[in-house]
């Protein structure tokens, strides 16, 4: 393993010599980025001001998305859903809770797949946990979800709706869980986007496709026939829409597809994690 720099210090008539290297440890390294956790927090709020500089609206943005394709989304589909489902909400909420979730994922893999390429003059100059790149991307999709969801609220009093008692537990699960998916796939993209520019055209794509073979504008359940079902709940944020959508209503995707998202997300974090780790050590080569 090559020393990203060398110190050398002399003592009297000794030469002392420092090697700074990664670890070699394979673990997800919780106390590397807690010592790195200022460094952690300064990409997060760094990223989060060059996203908006420069924008008239600013933090607006965050907002406006989602309630703009929720609107667009009601009037397309939402009377056509309304007769063809058992929704127990309003199809406006359904697909609001479902934009707003969904832009966790969209944002936060599209930000850490392209994140190393973007932060390249960084990682050829010095050392520091590589993982604080993607994550801080993770995090500024979640101060976006932060930015829009008393809008939701909102929206919700409107509609006559409102949170259930398991809510406290739903809501921090699905954002946990949308994370934790979100971080998984982003880290393995970040990691392919930097040997293999090609991810950088083939993110965007994905992420539409993805959105479109999710239940985040269209409701599927246990009950629903088909093949269809199952593939859409390989999806790893089946369940993290599902958990979110239970909060406001009764609405329950099943519990075999539950089983297969949350195998998916697994599944998914172990592949992304372990090409991180094991390529990361070459990405000042490669950047």
């Amino acid at each position: 393993m090559q020393p990203f720099f060398c110190n050398l210090k002399t003592i009297g008539m000794q030469e002392i010599e420092y090697e700074i290297v990664a670890k070699k440890n394979f673990g997800f390294g919780f106390r590397e980025l807690w010592e790195h956790k200022e460094l952690l927090y300064s990409f997060s709020w760094r990223d989060i001001k060059v996203k908006y500089k420069q924008t008239a609206l600013g933090f607006l943005w965050a907002i406006l998305q989602p309630t703009i394709l929720m609107l667009i989304f009601t009037y397309a589909l939402g009377s056509y859903i309304k007769a063809n489902s058992k929704l127990s909400i309003d199809y406006s909420v359904f697909a609001l809770s479902g934009l707003l979730l969904w832009a966790i994922f969209s944002s936060g893999v599209s930000g850490a797949g392209n994140s190393m390429i973007s932060n390249a003059e960084i990682i050829k100059k010095i050392y520091f946990p590589r993982l604080i790149i993607p994550i801080s991307s993770v995090i500024v999709s979640l101060f976006d979800f932060c930015m829009a969801f008393p809008v939701f609220c909102v929206i919700l009093l409107f509609k006559h709706t409102g949170f259930n008692v398991y809510a406290i537990l739903f809501v921090p699960a699905s954002l946990l869980l949308a994370g934790f998916s979100t971080l998984g796939i982003g880290t393995g993209l970040s990691a392919l986007n930097l040997k293999y520019r090609d991810f950088k055209y083939v993110m965007p794509f994905m992420i539409q496709a993805l959105m479109f073979l999710s239940p985040v504008v269209y409701p599927i359940s246990e009950g629903d026939t088909g093949w269809l079902k199952y593939i859409m709940a390989v999806n790893p944020m089946k369940l993290p829409l599902d958990l979110f959508r239970m909060s406001i209503s009764g609405y329950n995707g099943g519990c075999s597809l539950w089983m297969i998202s949350s195998i998916s997300s697994l599944l998914f974090f172990i592949l992304g994690f372990y090409y991180f780790r094991k390529t990361e050590n070459y990405f000042s080569d490669l950047a």
